[in-house]
């Protein structure tokens, strides 16, 4: 079921990725019955949530 109508997504990324990294992330879809690009869209999330919380880190750190 789709979730297109909630929160639609108009932009496209083209990512080029070696054999091995594209193994790698079939294996975690196989694993975790998600999609590629659920996937890559939590990969992204964490990423940008880790950042951030360097940055406050930085910021608030004596």
């Amino acid at each position: 079921m789709s979730n297109y109508k909630n929160n639609p997504r108009y932009n496209v990324i083209s990512l080029r990725v070696t054999d091995q990294e594209k193994a790698a992330i079939a294996e975690v879809s196989r694993i975790t019955h998600k999609t590629v690009s659920q996937i890559m869209l939590e990969a992204i999330n964490d990423y940008s949530r880790d950042m951030s919380m360097m940055a406050a880190e930085r910021r608030y750190s004596i």
